[in-house]
């Protein structure tokens, strides 16, 4: 991912309101972030418990920032990331809520995914998978995870 700056944030958001994405917390270590390990940026808003946030680009190269509801529960059983789909999952999973975008949002409409609670998706998709059977390719497999990261979440944001 292309290392983006405050204004490209902030800008970038389809379904937030002007005042929403000017509210917005960064990322405490956004200085600090290695781009090139990103397949997206995303984030929970550390002042605003139940608000996160998630810039994903697009198959084109066009970024869509999303403003994420956190629902304040969790899965009663252990939920897979829709956008990593890792099954052996190091970390927790959550219901987000997505307001969609235009007419759309303002008449109510949401979207729904299951993603990692603390948006660990870039990480998951990089770590080697298992070695299935003599000869498999693990460097080829795990490319092939971060590409279809990079597909999944652009197709939901498209959705938003």
């Amino acid at each position: 991912m292309l290392a983006l700056t405050d204004k490209d944030i902030r800008t970038s958001f389809i379904n937030a309101s002007r005042k929403e994405a000017a509210d917005l917390t960064l990322p405490a270590e956004f200085d600090s972030l290695d781009w090139d390990r990103l397949d997206l940026l995303g984030w929970r808003d550390p002042k605003l418990e139940r608000r996160a946030y998630a810039i994903v680009p697009t198959l084109e190269g066009e970024l869509i920032g999303i403003l994420f509801r956190h629902p304040g529960s969790r899965p009663r059983t252990r939920a897979q990331c829709s956008w990593c789909n890792d099954a052996t999952l190091p970390n927790d999973v959550v219901l987000y809520n997505a307001k969609r975008a235009g007419k759309a949002g303002k008449n109510g409409n949401t979207v729904g995914t299951l993603i990692c609670e603390d948006f660990e998706c870039s990480r998951n998709a990089r770590r080697p998978p298992k070695t299935w059977y003599e000869g498999f390719d693990v460097e080829e497999a795990r490319l092939l995870q971060v590409a279809e990261l990079q597909l999944r979440a652009a197709a939901f944001a498209v959705q938003v």
